[in-house]
């Protein structure tokens, strides 16, 4: 059986709203560090993913790319992972996201989401297990979540994927 690991990433901190649409908010430089900071965290603990879902949100698709230099740097060598820029992640909520993972290829064994609150929070708390221990409460700026679970990601169904560790990442 094989073993997909799903890393729920809440984009890194970003600028307070003000004139820009919220779409456009972008990370400010704490931000900047904590998502180079994630990025290192994921390379450390060997999480390199094969596939990327990211909002298409300005601070979202900035989180990203602090991850991936980082993610670069600690092994060149490695290949670059295929990454989807998906509206639902932006628009929907946790059943949108349920729906994103249905149809990872089975190829795939580690997909990062990178989204926003209260949706990446849910979707982890979601996905535990009926008698899981502990709690995870909401998912702070830089926040991740890993779940791993036996199967196949068409059968990504609520309370099916234990969470493993959580980390925020600080820069």
């Amino acid at each position: 059986m094989t073993v997909r690991t799903l890393v729920l990433l809440r984009h890194a901190k970003a600028e307070t709203p003000g004139e820009l649409p919220d779409f456009e908010r972008r990370l400010t430089a704490r931000g900047d560090a904590d998502a180079d900071a994630a990025g290192s965290w994921l390379a450390d603990e060997r999480l390199r993913p094969g596939l990327v879902l990211c909002s298409p949100a300005r601070r979202t698709r900035q989180t990203w790319q602090g991850v991936s230099v980082a993610l670069a740097q600690a092994d060149p060598e490695a290949p670059a992972p295929e990454v989807h820029y998906e509206q639902r992640l932006y628009d929907g909520g946790r059943t949108e996201v349920i729906d994103l993972l249905r149809a990872v290829p089975e190829a795939v064994h580690t997909v990062l989401v990178i989204g926003h609150n209260p949706t990446m929070s849910d979707v982890s708390i979601l996905l535990r297990p009926y008698d899981s221990a502990g709690e995870l409460t909401a998912l702070r700026t830089a926040g991740l979540a890993v779940h791993r679970a036996e199967g196949s990601w068409s059968h990504s169904e609520p309370f099916s994927m234990p969470l493993v560790t959580v980390h925020t990442a600080r820069g």
